[in-house]
C-alpha cells in the first residue's frame, strides 16, 4: 500500500474522495496534548468507584475491558450494569486548555470537497465540546458518536455498516483518518482509503494502512483533491 508522503515526496492523490471521516480524540488534536491521559485517569477512577478495586487493579481491569470489548464501557455495561449515559458524564467537564487550536488544520480541512463527518467512540456532548474548542464546529456536516452506534464501538464491522447506511457512504470514495490502527482495518476491508495519524504511525507495518502520517494538517494541505487544480 501507499506510504506516507513525506515533505520531499509526492502529495497524496485523494481526487477520488468526496466523504471524509475523522476520528476525534488524538486525531484532530495531537496526542501530546495530554487530554487522553486525563480521559484514562477518569476512567480508572470510575472503574474504582463501580468495582471497589484499588487503583492498580482497576486500571488493569479497565485495560482488559478495552481489549475484550473495544471500549472500557463495554465491559462495565456487560459485567456491572453501568448506564452508558452516566459513564459519559465523567468526561463532560474535561479541561481543554491544553488542547491548542490549529489554524493550519482548520484551513486544511476547510478545503476538502464533499462531506466531512466525525466518527468517534466518544459521546456527542464530548465531540461537540471539543470541536467548538478547536474552532471546527462549522467544518463538519455531522457527528456519528457512540450513541449513534448503539454503544457498539469501532472497530466493530456492524458499526461501520451502520454509519455507511445512515450517511449513504460509498467506501470507494471515502477516506478515514484515525490514530488507532485496528480501527482502520474494517474501513480498509470495505474499500475506504485509510490514514493512520500520530507519533507512532510511521512504525505501523499493517498492510491495510494506505498512508501513515505524523501530522494531519500538512498532509491535507498538500493532498491532491478532486476540485483542486
Amino acid at each position: 500500500m501507499t506510504a506516507d508522503p513525506r515533505p520531499d515526496s509526492q502529495p497524496a492523490d485523494l481526487r477520488h474522495v468526496d466523504t471524509w471521516l475523522f476520528d476525534l480524540d488524538n486525531t484532530l488534536y495531537p496526542a501530546e496534548s495530554g487530554l487522553m491521559a486525563e480521559i484514562e485517569r477518569r476512567m480508572t477512577a470510575y472503574v474504582m468507584q463501580v468495582t471497589g478495586l484499588p487503583r492498580d487493579d482497576a486500571y488493569r481491569l479497565q485495560k482488559q475491558y478495552l481489549a475484550d470489548y473495544g471500549l472500557t464501557l463495554g465491559g462495565l455495561v456487560e459485567h456491572h450494569g453501568v448506564d452508558p449515559a452516566d459513564f459519559h458524564t465523567i468526561f463532560h467537564d474535561m479541561p481543554l486548555e491544553g488542547v491548542a487550536q490549529d489554524l493550519e488544520l482548520v484551513a486544511a480541512i476547510a478545503r476538502l470537497p464533499g462531506r466531512r463527518l466525525i466518527f468517534t467512540n466518544a459521546d456527542a456532548f464530548h465531540a461537540e465540546r471539543v470541536l467548538k474548542h478547536l474552532g471546527m464546529t462549522e467544518l463538519f456536516d455531522g457527528i456519528f458518536d457512540i450513541g449513534s452506534a448503539d454503544y457498539v464501538p469501532k472497530p466493530a464491522p456492524a458499526t461501520f455498516a451502520r454509519i455507511s447506511a445512515e450517511h449513504g457512504i460509498d467506501p470507494a470514495k471515502t477516506a478515514f483518518f484515525e490514530d488507532s490502527e485496528r480501527n482502520l482495518k474494517p474501513a480498509a476491508v470495505l474499500g475506504m482509503t485509510t490514514v493512520l495519524v500520530g507519533p507512532y504511525a510511521q512504525a505501523s507495518t499493517a498492510d491495510f494502512v494506505d498512508y501513515k502520517i505524523d501530522r494531519l494538517a500538512p498532509f491535507l494541505a498538500q493532498a491532491q483533491l478532486k476540485d483542486a487544480a
